[in-house]
């Protein structure tokens, strides 16, 4: 019993120990890392199939056990999408050797014995400003979530001290994420690029780079933040952006009156 309760103690202190024993999932360094960052604004730039998901998930399974009547969101900028990273949180718990039992049980959300919620939403204002006080907001895709969603979000969390968590992969550079990920000041972030992940094959992604377009690769699978208009335009914006001055004086030209001939 003594042992049980030590052993229960350790996994709320630290998730990382938490998803070895429990959940079977041993994390990269960084997702332990994230595991265990207490900061309150967490940004992930991660590659595609880095495994950002599925640690925001054991984030979130960890929150609702081990913080009771919390409520935890997961957005993502469709239904579809959080309903995927929900059901990653719900397979973690099942995979539990003692799961903890649930009162409510959907498609969209659950909540736990312990009276916590998970709730699955889309990246829409109008359906998240209904909720209040999160202990937990994941926002996936976070790259392409309209700003105004966050605006909506934000001030959940000026009275619960929650946690926002951003997860994605650049999309041009606008947005908040790209903001977050540029400018962290009181945010922690992870930039984590394929080639950190032992999982993902050097040849699998020299393939990609012969196959993609170069800034899609390298938005994809090195986390760089490109300027979309650069996989468009026959010019690089950036080069045309810096031949602009506004010190240039222009050339000014006299007006000339032509008479007409009678």
């Amino acid at each position: 019993m003594v042992m049980g309760l030590k052993r229960d103690l350790l996994h709320a202190i630290d998730p990382a120990r938490f998803a070895r024993d429990e959940l079977g999932f041993e994390p990269d360094d960084w997702q332990a890392d994230v595991l265990r960052d207490t900061a309150q604004r967490v940004g992930m730039n991660i590659t595609r199939q880095g495994g950002k998901s599925t640690i925001s998930s054991i984030k979130a399974l960890h929150t609702a056990i081990y913080r009771s009547r919390s409520l935890s969101l997961v957005l993502a900028p469709s239904q579809r999408q959080s309903i995927e990273l929900f059901r990653k949180i719900t397979d973690f718990r099942e995979d539990m050797e003692h799961p903890p039992a649930l009162i409510e049980d959907n498609k969209l959300s659950c909540q736990l014995e312990n009276k916590s919620r998970i709730v699955a939403l889309p990246g829409s204002d109008a359906t998240i400003r209904g909720y209040s006080a999160p202990a937990l907001v994941i926002a996936d895709e976070a790259s392409r979530i309209p700003d105004m969603v966050f605006a909506a979000v934000r001030p959940m969390l000026a009275t619960s001290g929650g946690s926002l968590m951003l997860l994605s992969t650049p999309f041009g550079k606008r947005g908040m994420f790209y903001r977050v990920m540029t400018e962290p000041r009181h945010w922690s972030v992870y930039t984590v690029p394929a080639t950190r992940v032992s999982r993902i094959p050097p040849a699998f992604l020299e393939e990609e780079k012969a196959d993609m377009l170069d800034w899609e690769f390298r938005q994809e699978y090195e986390c760089e933040f490109v300027d979309l208009e650069a996989g468009l335009s026959v010019f690089n914006p950036d080069d045309w952006k810096a031949a602009l001055s506004d010190n240039v004086t222009p050339y000014t030209f006299a007006r000339l009156e032509v008479e007409a001939v009678t």
